[in-house]
């Protein structure tokens, strides 16, 4: 079909709800940009179509004609319907200015009229479908989208394919469409203009797949859950989006160990081979479709004999992958699996199952097959369950423990000992570790609805408020709740109190009143003999201390660190490990926080910690970029990022953390985009201790950025926050010299020397050297704004040399960087070499960028004579230095730089300057200048 551009329907797809595809996107604008054309091409179910809609919206704006086509399986044999579709709207507009031959075979072949066929009247017809689009090109740039150019009848390709290689400079773009399922798209090459840019569509992420089916209508759907669409659906989004209707009307969800529903739909679509396999052949497959890792080996020892040929003749029909080499049977895809075994009766399955549960030569997956085929209670298998998920957790798979976990508890007996309910709990703690939080959250909750015993419901009271994370403030309610099952037993008012530790610190604010119970918590727990809970209240204690700077830090380190120690609290993210690296990170210790941090990166990727390794591998960017290796925590701060976005867990701490490297390392824009969202998450989320380092994060970014205004705005209100939580120790941060600098950038030197002055009360007593240097820097630069230039150089040249001592790369570099920017115009040598070297050895991009423009910007300026400054007597310092370097002929925006002001502060500068010497402008200053010199 033909639609001119008056003509149009408002687009359904924008291109902003095209998920996943932001770098192909930008290729293919730049491409169309420029006139040239864009195949699309993947596998079935891709999004090529809805990438291509998206597309054409865009840009049917730029042509006055489109002309576009959509071809179909079914109608691929009738000639010429794709070439009727493109032109026959404009079939009226472009005849006339066709020669009688041409015009008359395409009016034949468009209309029906008449027999033309290529073989008979083939040069005509391609000349014509030529001049047709060149006749239109003439009048404006043409638009062609073709979807699904596989079906496009051979009639109409060999036309477009004629025409499209002989267009040359007429402004006729081609935007299509192709299935394929590997790297073969040169055919559908040959049916488009030369330079024809070719974008293969590949899987989504499992984040992309997430944000489908959020758009789409099926949010909220479990993490869990979502990760068994991607892997089952291969990050195909109409798989995916099919999977997830198939659940949305499915009532009863799948029990674990169970493949997700696979619906009619897309059985049909991945299935259609099926038939085609022998009986045997296909018991086979279903044989490997309930296997977790199936090699032909397994299938023989289930009792398939002639497994070798079924799997062969399999692969012939594009059902499994051909791997003659390797042992492992694989399918095409994740979805054939699945769809295989959805296809097969409950009794099938079962019968797989039990095969593979004697054939199978690891005790889990043996295990996890007795359990899906056995029916009702059955103590044994709910035994050996039990085991395996013990032996899972040991391996370092808690996931994997929670799913066999579950299946013990719908196996055990109500008599049973452990009992179905703390079967249960123990798998929702295993969830928790896995980083299946919404799993968690679910299993504990329908324990409560059953359990009576107050340990257990205190128990799932916990799980609970854990799968809350950062968001306490929702689970509010449960609280009283789980103090009032706790009674007056110990050991569970010390797991309550801990968690009242951390409410008082993420909900109310209040770091005093979180230090107080987690110390009342400990001291229950201790009386009770639980040292797990007594470890972790010492942890959060010990950690309240040292933000407070609370001289009883030290002494609850130690006592945390004494023996027995309980090995998973020891590498947990709220340990007293991760609480001594904290320590050794705000003491300067940053080789032994390296060390330190690795170890417990190591450590919880061995047992499986997916919430600690998030947090771990962020505390190691956040190591490597106070050490100024500013590329490597910049890949480190991305990996946590998408570790917390995959996960749902710590996503505003990493966000924050990632803004500060993306400042120091990569891109401005968005070192500020994650500032903000990483604020506005902690602020959905109530957590005040994340918001404030959030702020801070912003208020670098903007710093860095050039906009000393919104920087100040920033952290003036991280510091009020801080204030209000208790937090004295400025290493937590590290935003009180950021502060400063821009207090002296937008003129409020009084209220830079006021922040100066009050952290380095607290610094010196906690002896934070690298923080009492980067004071310095900081007051060295309201020393030179008051026009103290040899006593700021002096203080940049000794703050530069203690910051290297101290290992901290990037903030040696920004002391360089200021020290040259201030000998500036002076007398003698002036360089940016030695600042753009140590940026450049941090990788440290967005920095080494203004080095390179500050240099550029800094052409030698004459520096004022004496006499000339003479004329400069009664003003300030500040006033003295604005004029004369207006004198040499400095912008004002150069002497921003220069003085480490901000633009508005030299303009409300000069404007004093003026009223003082009776003048009007910056002009007469020059002119006063001139004078003196003559």
């Amino acid at each position: 079909m033909t639609v001119r551009r008056d003509l149009q329907e408002p687009a359904r797809c924008r291109p902003d709800l095209v998920i996943g595809r932001e770098e192909l996107f930008a290729a293919a604008r730049e491409q169309l940009g420029r006139g040239g054309s864009v195949l699309l091409h993947g596998p079935a179910g891709i999004g090529k179509s809805t990438v291509l809609r998206a597309l054409a919206a865009e840009y049917a704006g730029t042509a006055r004609t489109v002309l576009r086509c959509s071809a179909t399986e079914s109608e691929s044999h009738l000639p010429f319907l794709a070439l009727a579709d493109l032109l026959g709207l404009v079939l009226d507009e472009v005849s006339g200015k066709l020669p009688d031959a041409q015009r008359t075979a395409l009016e034949s072949a468009l209309t029906g009229r008449g027999e033309s066929t290529l073989q008979r009247d083939g040069l005509a017809l391609r000349l014509a479908v030529l001049s047709a689009l060149r006749a239109l090109a003439a009048e404006g740039p043409v638009l062609m989208v073709a979807d699904d150019l596989q079906w496009l009848d051979p009639a109409s390709a060999e036309l477009l394919g004629f025409a499209a290689r002989r267009l040359g400079d007429f402004p006729v773009r081609l935007l299509c469409a192709a299935r394929t399922e590997g790297q073969e798209y040169d055919d559908h090459l040959r049916a488009s203009p030369p330079g024809t840019l070719a974008l293969r569509l590949g899987p989504l992420t499992r984040t992309h797949v997430s944000a489908l089916l959020d758009e789409r209508g099926y949010p909220g759907l479990p993490r869990s859950t979502v990760r068994d669409i991607h892997r089952t659906s291969g990050g195909n989004p109409l798989f995916a989006l099919e999977l997830g209707r198939a659940l949305a009307e499915n009532p009863v969800p799948p029990r674990p160990g169970e493949p997700l529903p696979v619906p009619t739909s897309l059985r049909a679509l991945v299935l259609h081979r099926l038939d085609m396999l022998s009986a045997d052949a296909r018991r086979t497959l279903l044989v490997a479709s309930a296997g977790a890792r199936p090699t032909r080996a397994l299938l023989h020892a289930a009792g398939r004999t002639d497994a070798e040929a079924e799997t062969a003749q399999a692969a012939a029909l594009g059902l499994l992958a051909t791997d003659p080499e390797g042992p492992t049977v694989r399918f095409a895809h994740p979805l054939i699996s699945a769809a295989l075994y959805a296809e097969a009766s409950a009794q099938e399955r079962r019968d797989a199952h039990a095969a593979l549960s004697t054939a199978a030569s690891d005790p889990i997956e043996r295990a996890r097959h007795l359990a899906l085929a056995t029916t009702g209670t059955d103590p044994e298998a709910a035994a050996r369950l039990a085991e395996a998920a013990a032996l899972a957790r040991d391996r370092g798979a808690p996931a994997v423990a929670a799913s066999l976990g579950l299946l013990a508890a719908r196996h055990t007996p109500a008599d049973g000992d452990p009992g179905p309910e703390e079967l249960r709990l123990t798998a929702a703690e295993d969830a928790l570790t896995a980083g299946e939080s919404d799993l968690a959250r679910d299993i504990a909750r329908d324990v409560l609805t059953r359990a009576v015993s107050a340990a257990a419901r205190v128990r799932a009271w916990m799980v609970v408020i854990d799968a809350a994370g950062q968001a306490m403030s929702e689970v509010d309610a449960v609280f009283p709740q789980a103090l009032s099952d706790a009674g007056d037993d110990p050991r569970l008012r010390a797991l309550v109190r801990y968690q009242l530790a951390w409410r008082a610190l993420l909900v109310e604010g209040e770091m005093d009143k979180g230090r107080e119970e987690a110390a009342h918590a400990a001291g229950l727990a201790a009386r009770a003999g639980d040292r797990r809970t007594e470890l972790l209240a010492l942890a959060f204690q010990a950690h309240m201390e040292t933000l407070m700077g609370h001289p009883d830090a030290p002494t609850t380190i130690k006592r945390a660190l004494r023996e027995p120690q309980d090995p998973q609290v020891a590498c947990d993210h709220n340990g007293i490990g991760a609480v001594r690296f904290r320590w050794l990170l705000m003491s300067d210790q940053l080789a032994e926080a390296r060390t330190t941090i690795s170890s417990l990166l190591r450590a919880v990727r061995r047992r499986g910690m997916a919430e600690s390794e998030v947090h771990y591998v962020r505390f190691l960017a956040e190591t490597e970029l106070r050490s100024g290796s500013c590329g490597r925590a910049l890949d480190l701060a991305r990996e946590s990022l998408r570790l917390a976005r995959d996960s749902g867990i710590g996503e505003s701490a990493s966000a924050m953390l990632t803004s500060l490297a993306e400042a120091a390392g990569g891109d401005l824009g968005r070192a500020l985009a994650l500032a903000r969202e990483s604020a506005e998450r902690a602020e959905e989320d109530g957590d005040v201790m994340y918001l404030s380092r959030a702020l801070a994060a912003l208020g670098h970014a903007h710093l860095v950025a050039g906009d000393a205004g919104a920087a100040v705005r920033a952290l003036r209100r991280a510091r009020e926050l801080e204030h209000g939580i208790g937090i004295t120790d400025p290493a937590r941060g590290r935003w009180q010299g950021d502060l400063a600098e821009a207090l002296v950038r937008v003129g409020e030197l009084a209220e830079a020397e006021d922040v100066i002055e009050v952290t380095r009360v607290q610094a010196l007593r906690l002896g934070r050297e690298s923080v009492l240097a980067v004071l310095d820097r900081a007051e060295a630069l309201v020393r030179a704004a008051r026009g103290e230039r040899d006593a700021a150089l002096a203080q940049l040249t000794s703050v530069q040399d203690r910051l290297a001592k101290l290992g901290y790369g990037l903030e040696e570099a920004r002391a360089a960087f200021a020290l040259a920017r201030l000998r500036t115009g002076r007398p003698g040598p002036t360089t940016y070499d030695e600042a753009a070297r140590l940026f450049r050895r941090c990788r440290a991009l967005p920095w080494l960028r203004q080095v390179e423009e500050t240099a550029a910007a800094s052409t030698a300026l004459p520096v004022g004579e004496p006499a000339e400054l003479d004329a400069l007597e009664g003003l300030a310092a500040m006033e003295r230095q604005v004029a004369a370097l207006v004198m040499e002929g400095a912008t004002n925006r150069e002497i921003a730089a220069r003085l480490f002001i901000s633009v508005k502060t030299v303009e409300a500068t000069l404007t004093r300057v003026y009223r003082k010497l009776g003048i009007r402008s910056r002009v007469d200053i020059v002119r006063l200048a001139a004078g003196r010199r003559v």
